[in-house]
């Protein structure tokens, strides 16, 4: 699942927001509604859609490659995009902006829910995915602009509270359409909140610009970094079924990688850059976003794998792998404001090693369970310690964020570390995949060489292994014969999933090394 939760920096990025434009208490109202269901949308979308993904795997006959797809096309667009889609709310209007990007993604929602293959659910879900990249950050921006400082506390507490419900629910409710209805409804469900947020904007909510709306828009920056994120990406998801040293990968890799280097280029000399190179000179502000892009490639890269293992592999319904991180979910709401005052007794350097090393721990847990393995002894226990290591270090790494680099720029700092962390998400799926997919194909060639199939019917699974657990049992297959490739396709995935739980422990552990490296300890009191 692609972050879960709420993503870091989002209340730092309201608290470092302008000023507030002076507006009727009503407006008020209606603006933290207004944001309250547009930004729940995009929480809800990220995470309902994992869960969603077996059952359109298994209806449109698609490849483990394709099911990344679905999900990398979203994310692609909206973390390469997320900066300078604060930057255009800034330029043009928040509202307007806001509204341009709930109006794009209600109306991807309803291109998925419509799409007859595979490649116009991906090409749907990209458009849903620069959508998300103008409300997202716009949803933010209407909350600084209709509160002032004073009074962003409590706004921040309201939009945090129904943010977490909306988290909390929105897979279960996903699942339970899925599993009882049919996966379109899982997008469709985006519609009618969609209609009753443009209706809102258009009739109680102010318009306002930043401080800064005069200021050109990075859009060099923009094309530079999508370009390069999605050869990147291409290349990682493509590789296995293509082959690495084809002409296609390699002409992706090498455009992705010359994208990459120009965006640096652009960034380093322009005026107005969306990603303030200087910045990280700072150590802690460098150290933070280090964390940031080590923790949650953990995270983003191996939920995204939990809910197959869980529908696929250990024979979950949907609605049940929807519930099933619900305590992760619950034990970063209930321990926010306890973790948050951790800054101030510790310093911002003990609760960044300890939390990410806690986390490092619930991953390692995860790796354990088999096939048939019970929820409330195996899963249960990993999703209550993961989520401990990420209540631990949230609400202090936005904090430290904020502190690095002046209050002045929290704003943009925060929305910096915040596409980090959604960098980091789309990054980690593809390469992932690409090791669960190599730990999969060697298990399950071992495994099929052991079982005395009958001719044809070996090679019939092994020409579907790009679906990974998604395989389907060839027609004519004896009772027992099938649970046995039922039973080695199943703990050929579990193999590469345990690869992909060992990587993200590994990944936490080198960001808690880089926290005790980078940030500082706590400051010294002064008499």
């Amino acid at each position: 699942m692609s972050l879960v939760g709420q993503p870091p920096c989002d209340r730092g990025a309201i608290l470092g927001g302008d000023a507030a434009t002076p507006c009727p208490k009503a407006s008020k109202r209606w603006t933290l509604v207004a944001a309250i269901i547009g930004s729940s949308m995009a929480f809800i979308d990220g995470t309902v859609v994992n869960v969603a993904l077996p059952a359109i795997q298994r209806q449109m006959n698609a490849s483990s490659a394709d099911a990344q797809w679905v999900m990398e096309s979203y994310a692609l667009f909206l973390a390469a995009l997320l900066l300078i889609g604060g930057a255009l709310g800034d330029r043009f209007g928040r509202r307007r902006v806001f509204m341009l990007g709930v109006a794009l993604f209600t109306l991807a929602s309803v291109g998925c829910a419509l799409a007859s293959d595979v490649g116009l659910l991906i090409g749907a879900r990209a458009v849903q995915g620069i959508g998300a990249a103008l409300l997202v950050p716009g949803s933010l921006a209407l909350i600084s602009a209709a509160y002032p400082q004073a009074e962003r506390g409590a706004a921040i507490g309201t939009w945090s509270g129904f943010s977490g419900i909306t988290a909390a629910i929105g897979p279960v409710i996903g699942g339970f359409l899925v599993e009882h209805y049919s996966w379109p409804w899982a997008f469709l469900i985006n519609l009618p909140f969609g209609v009753a947020v443009l209706v809102m904007c258009a009739l109680r909510v102010p318009e306002s610009v930043g401080s800064s709306h005069g200021d050109p828009v990075d859009l060099r920056g923009a094309c530079w970094v999508t370009v390069g994120l999605a050869g990147i990406v291409f290349a990682l998801i493509e590789g296995p079924a293509r082959g690495w040293t084809s002409v296609p990968i390699l002409a992706t890799a090498g455009t992705g990688v010359v994208a990459l280097a120009l965006f640096v280029r652009v960034e380093a000399r322009g005026r107005t850059p969306m990603l303030p190179l200087a910045w990280f000179r700072q150590r802690t502000f460098a150290g933070t976003n280090l964390l940031t892009l080590l923790l949650y490639a953990a995270l983003g890269g191996s939920l995204f794998f939990l809910p197959l293992d869980l529908i696929q592999v250990q024979g979950y319904g949907a609605t049940a792998a929807g519930a099933a991180l619900l305590p992760f979910i619950a034990i970063m709401f209930l321990l926010s404001r306890w973790a948050g005052g951790l800054v101030d007794v510790f310093g911002s350097r003990l609760p960044l090693v300890v939390g990410p090393v806690i986390a490092a721990a619930g991953f390692v847990l995860f790796a354990l369970p088999s096939i048939g393995a019970d929820y409330w002894t195996s899963f249960f226990p990993a999703t209550c310690i993961l989520g401990l290591g990420m209540a631990v270090t949230v609400a202090p790494l936005t904090t430290t964020v904020m502190n690095a680099v002046g209050s002045d720029r929290a704003g943009t700092a925060s929305g910096i570390n915040n596409a980090v962390a959604r960098t980091a998400g789309l990054l980690a799926i593809a390469v992932f995949g690409v090791l669960l997919t190599s730990a999969f194909d060697q298990r399950l060639a071992h495994e099929l060489a052991t079982l005395q199939l009958p001719p044809g019917l070996g090679a019939g699974v092994l020409a579907q292994r790009q679906k990974l657990a998604g395989i389907v049992i060839p027609d004519g297959a004896a009772a027992d014969v099938a649970a046995a490739l039922r039973h080695a396709i199943g703990v050929s995935f579990v193999a590469g999933f345990r690869w992909v739980m060992g990587l993200s422990a590994a990944l936490a552990l080198v960001s808690a090394v880089s926290a005790w490296w980078l940030i500082e300890g706590k400051p010294r009191s002064s008499s």
